[in-house]
Order: structure tokens, then sequence, then C-alpha cells
């Protein structure tokens, strides 16, 4: 099974207070009706990839906490929960507890201060990749990787550059051994062993994009990557992430997608 491979995702709807989420363009004010309608989309095409979506209700108290990603991790071995980076987001774990042990039998927690947000998390066939970020700390990836070990999942810590948010902010594993990705994180190292794709100039926010079994969402306002994409043969479903990136933001953080079929018990 490869590891894009899902047949079923969590996601939550965005609050009113969605607008209030953080950002680092403080001129940038999301619109609310318009982060919802590309929520919306997005819901769509994880069901038409096949996927059996759960669907969460908004927390108001919580802005962020539409991007499902950071607080936790899935996988078909079970889930783990985080500890998000920014002190805003501290208790959305826990908000998503419930969820978490309806579907899996084996739920994982981290230690008090290690700070691990799932934006920085990228999955590839041989190691769980764990950079440290501003929201992710040395100690909360170390307390990652042994709970990792516990799903006998192997992996890697990894430096991303200061200018990035999130792993998954600048790198997608686009095909097995295929990563999409900036000109400054490649200069990192750490896609040695992989095909790199780089992303056009301007559109470094394109490299949020998450592949779905066969089909890769890639946000519509990025035309050369979408060229670059469709010329590499990858079957593409474009989306408005326009709103969604004023909250710095993008296609891999409003889900949490595993495959159930070999979920353990």
């Amino acid at each position: 099974m490869r590891v894009f491979d899902f047949d079923h995702a969590i996601v939550r709807l965005p609050g009113r207070s969605v607008i209030h989420g953080l950002r680092h363009d403080t001129q940038a004010l999301p619109d609310y009706d318009g982060v919802a309608d590309e929520h919306r989309t997005y819901v769509s095409a994880l069901r038409d990839a096949g996927l059996d979506v759960d669907t969460l209700p908004p927390l108001e108290d919580f802005p962020d906490s539409v991007f499902v990603e950071d607080p936790a991790l899935v996988f078909s071995e079970g889930a783990i929960l985080l500890r998000p980076g920014a002190a805003s987001r501290r208790h959305e774990a826990e908000e998503m507890r419930g969820a978490l042990r309806r579907h899996f039998h084996r739920v994982l927690e981290l230690g008090e201060g290690a700070c691990v947000d799932g934006g920085d998390v990228l999955v590839t066939p041989m190691s769980v990749l764990i950079g440290l970020s501003k929201r992710t700390v040395l100690e909360g990836a170390q307390a990652l990787c042994r709970a990792l070990a516990e799903l006998g999942r192997q992996a890697r810590i990894v430096e991303t550059p200061g200018s990035v948010l999130h792993l998954k902010s600048a790198a997608a594993l686009i095909g097995e051994d295929t990563v999409v990705t900036t000109r400054a994180l490649e200069g990192s190292g750490m896609f040695s062993g992989f095909k790199v794709l780089l992303t056009p100039p301007g559109e470094e926010a394109a490299a949020n994009l998450v592949r779905i079994n066969d089909v890769v969402l890639v946000g519509s306002g990025y035309p050369r990557t979408i060229d670059m994409l469709t010329g590499h043969g990858f079957e593409l479903r474009t989306l408005p992430v326009g709103e969604v990136a004023k909250l710095d933001a993008g296609l891999s953080c409003m889900s949490l997608r595993w495959h159930a079929a070999r979920t353990a018990a």
C-alpha cells in the first residue's frame, strides 16, 4: 500500500472565528464565507477521491481548529495526539481526542512541553520526516519519534529554513519517490534520494498540495505549477485556496487522512 492511499478522513468545519486565526499578514483579513466555501469544495474533493469523511463541528473558541492536521497524526496502525506550538492552539488536541478514539483503538499522546505541529510532519515510504520550526521544538520531535516507534514507524528529524512556517508549507510527497518543494527547502538536503520537482518562482505556496490515491489536489491559483505537474503525468484536481492562504495554510492542513483497512485492534 502506498503512503498516499487513503479511504478515511477527519475534517472540522470552520467557525466564524476563523477570521481571527493566526497569520503573518495581519492586513489580509480572510472572509468567513470564502473560507467556508473553500472548505466545502475541499471536502467534496475528498469524497470524490473515494474517502469516507467524518466532519466535526466548528470550535468557535479555537479560530485555527479547521486546520486539523496540526493537533494530531493518523496512520493505519493508530493515532497520535500532538501539542501544537502556538499557545492559542494548545487545547485543540483535547477537542480531537474523542474523534480519534471513535476511529482508532490505539491513541498515543505526547508529554507536556513536547510541542509538535502536524504540519511539520511529512510521511514518506522510507521514514517520517519531522521538521524543526517555530512551532515544533526538538523535545517535541524526539517525543514524536518515540511515539512513532511504538506504531512501528521510523522517523528522522530535519531542519527547516527559518522562512518556512511548516515543513509541509513547502513540501509534499507526490509520488513514492518524488516530492514537490521549494528551492529554499531543496537546499536543506533533506530530500536526498528523492526526485525533486521545484515550484516555479512566485508559486512557492503551491507546494502545500496533497496527493490522495491517484489524484493530486493543488491550488487553482498556481498555473505554472499546474502545467509542470500535468507535464509530469499527474492527474490533478484544482481547488480554490485564496482565503485559506490568508491564514498561512493550504490543502494538506484541512484533513487527517488514513487507510482504515489495516487499522490495528
